[in-house]
């Protein structure tokens, strides 16, 4: 799968009208996202079906602030959200950012 960088509000709000959709917020300067970002592009490698997006927070800090603000989900770079029916179903930040935690996150 392609990955698909997101800086604005706009872009943020066409996705949450998806049934559901995961988004990365990485931190372009710490080590620790930058593993995580690798789970997360390793997990989206091998699947099609799975709507996706990252943000670099040092790029999109108002789009940061205001998805945590938004949806009350404190921010933290590395963090992985998953949204379902407009929702944060599930997140989770820092080393505990795996395929395997993805997965068990999306069900697939």
């Amino acid at each position: 799968m392609t990955l698909v960088k997101i800086e604005t509000e706009e872009q943020f709000n066409e996705l949450v009208k998806e049934d559901s959709f995961l988004l990365f917020k990485h931190s372009l300067t710490c080590p620790v996202s930058a593993e995580a970002f690798t789970e997360y592009q390793r997990y989206i490698d091998e699947r099609d079906d799975v709507k996706t997006a990252y943000l670099a927070v040092q790029e999109a800090r108002p789009l940061s602030a205001y998805i945590a603000e938004t949806f009350d989900v404190k921010h933290q770079s590395p963090q992985a959200i998953y949204f379902k029916d407009g929702q944060p179903a599930w997140n989770d930040s820092h080393w505990r950012i795996t395929v395997t935690s993805l997965e068990d996150a999306v069900g697939k």
